[in-house]
């Protein structure tokens, strides 16, 4: 029966659009279909899928894993690695491969058909946008034998390693860098679709450069073969990358009903009971994230968590639900910056490049550039939240006599990545690669009320998702160990050295 389930969904999303559907704009067609349809009324629905779909699904099962977010109830199945997680009932892959990835598909193959390589390009960026998620969540996915637009549907596709998912990654954004460069019939934003970057390419290309950038960042661990970690490759792109907040990737809502008007994570958004609280470790994070023997607060606490409670900012224990505290004891994670009906869902912005910079100059052990890199990624982001001019001028003269370039360590560059990338599932990779040290993000701690089933061990931490059930059911032939003491244990490629 689930493989019957999942082949009519399928089939459903492909030849239809539901109009009550989170997926649907008014403006564009949102299911995927090789029509008649010339590629500028497809953009938009291609890049709300990536975001309202893709992006915001992935985001919203780690949330807890992340420790941005602590749910209400005990043991909550994303917060103690248990049920849900365990079961493969995860949507990241249907999300991906029913809604995402076919729009991307159909924006490319008419891209070609009318001639227009802009749009081609753009198809190929969020593609790979869609394929990194994907992989950074699951290993190894599909990607040659999914939908194309062209080829009649594969419903046991095979699948590939996530080097080679990496592979395709930066050949997808090569690819579309260089169609950018050509002219075509067609702009971007002819019928107001391009709701990134209203049809500038050169913005176009800055955001394939920092996505470049963040997927090499991704191989640290990685000192030989053709994928091995390079840091001038790294700091290449991200000077060719996103170099102003103006240039900032992210969707953007009106606030208005309709549910793919408002921020998801905002109260009556799609997935607001996902984010009732903000976690102990974030807020205790933001009172003291320059790790000073005297705390100093930082002035993005009261933007990001809306709610004071008992005079003070409080979150709550990921795993440990409120065990029967009433419900005002706690922070509330909806109202902020990030989770207001109308804030945006930031793809990339400029102070992840900053910090990717950073951290490739101090591996390289250019300590100077690094920490220059690491200040401009600082005030990036306090200028994105709109920190009054004061405070940043504080803020930062802190940082110059609290760590300057001789103290500036790793633990600096990733914390404040940490903060700047709030809801973002970048995080999970960085944490993974950081090997969720407490020495890189101090008070890190496993959630309360683990799952010790498959989690016995103090130091053993979830690595991986569980493939969905549904794909387990129609394509096992094909998928790797999908058993969870293998799945969610087991580190991916990028985070294993060689």
């Amino acid at each position: 029966m689930k493989i019957f389930k999942y082949t009519l969904l399928v089939i459903i999303a492909f030849l239809t659009s539901c109009s009550d559907d989170y997926f649907d704009v008014n403006s564009s067609e949102t299911a995927p279909t090789t029509s008649s349809l010339a590629p500028q009324f497809r953009i938009q629905g291609a890049i709300e899928n990536t975001t309202g779909t893709a992006q915001y699904r992935g985001a919203r099962e780690i949330i807890g894993v992340i420790q941005y977010a602590a749910h209400h109830t005990t043991a909550y199945y994303s917060n103690s690695w248990n049920t849900s997680f365990t079961t493969g009932n995860y949507f990241l892959w249907q999300n991906s491969y029913v809604y995402a990835l076919p729009n991307t598909a159909d924006l490319i193959v008419l891209g070609k058909k009318y001639n227009a390589p802009n749009y081609v390009a753009v198809g190929k960026i969020l593609r790979a946008y869609i394929y990194g998620m994907t992989t950074d969540q699951y290993g190894d996915i599909v990607t040659t034998d999914t939908y194309d637009g062209e080829s009649n549907m594969n419903i046991t596709p095979k699948f590939v390693t996530q080097k080679e998912v990496y592979q395709t990654i930066f050949s997808l954004l090569d690819e579309a860098i260089s169609e950018l460069q050509e002219s075509s019939p067609i702009g971007l934003n002819a019928e107001k679709g391009d709701v990134l970057y209203a049809g500038d390419q050169e913005k176009w290309i800055r955001f394939a450069q920092s996505i470049k950038a963040r997927y090499l960042n991704h191989l640290s661990k990685k000192t030989s073969g053709d994928l091995a970690y390079d840091a001038d490759a790294i700091i290449a792109a991200c000077q060719a990358g996103i170099n102003s907040n103006a240039l900032n990737a992210q969707q953007n809502f009106t606030g208005g009903e309709a549910e793919n008007q408002r921020q998801p994570f905002a109260v009556g958004g799609y997935g607001s009971s996902r984010f009732r609280y903000f976690s102990t470790f974030f807020v205790n994070l933001l009172k003291n994230p320059l790790n000073l023997i005297v705390p100093v607060e930082d002035p993005r606490l009261t933007i990001i968590v809306p709610e004071a409670v008992d005079g003070g900012y409080i979150g709550l224990d990921v795993g440990r639900g409120l065990n029967g505290d009433p419900a005002g004891k706690y922070s509330i994670g909806n109202g902020g910056f990030y989770t207001s009906p109308t804030s945006p869902t930031y793809m990339f912005t400029y102070s992840e490049v900053k910090f990717i910079e950073a951290e490739a100059k101090f591996r390289k052990s250019d300590f100077n550039g690094a920490f220059i890199s690491f200040k401009e990624g600082v005030q990036a982001d306090l200028e994105k939240l709109n920190v009054s001019n004061d405070q940043i001028t504080n803020y930062m003269l802190l940082i110059d006599s609290e760590i300057g370039v001789s103290n500036l360590n790793l633990s600096h560059i990733m914390v404040q990545k940490y903060i700047a990338n709030m809801l973002n599932p970048e995080t999970w990779v960085d944490m993974r690669r950081m090997d969720y040290s407490s020495d890189i993000y101090p008070g890190l701690e496993r959630p309360v009320n683990v799952n010790l089933d498959i989690f016995p061990g103090d130091d053993e931490w979830i690595q991986a998702m569980m493939y969905e059930y549904n794909e387990e059911d129609r394509n096992y032939e094909n998928m790797p160990n999908n058993d969870p003491l293998i799945r969610l244990k087991t580190p991916l490629w990028w985070n294993t050295t060689e």
